[in-house]
């Protein structure tokens, strides 16, 4: 079975460029993934900085 020359290798400058194209969209997500888990991760540390007194919990008055 012959395929159309379109399915067939590609020139190496449009291998260049795919190859380009695909690496920035893979590190843009990789991007909008790490830079939300950095945000609520200093939110977290603000937090226990600020409230120390919630974090660790002890025992509150007499226990049974």
């Amino acid at each position: 079975m012959n395929l159309p020359d379109t399915l067939g290798m590609g020139t190496t400058i449009r291998d260049g460029a795919l190859l380009a194209v695909m690496t920035t969209i893979f590190a843009v997500l990789a991007l909008d993934i790490a830079v939300p888990a950095l945000v609520l991760s200093v939110m977290a540390l603000s937090r226990w900085l600020v409230l120390p007194e919630m974090y660790p919990v002890g025992p509150r008055g007499k226990t049974a």
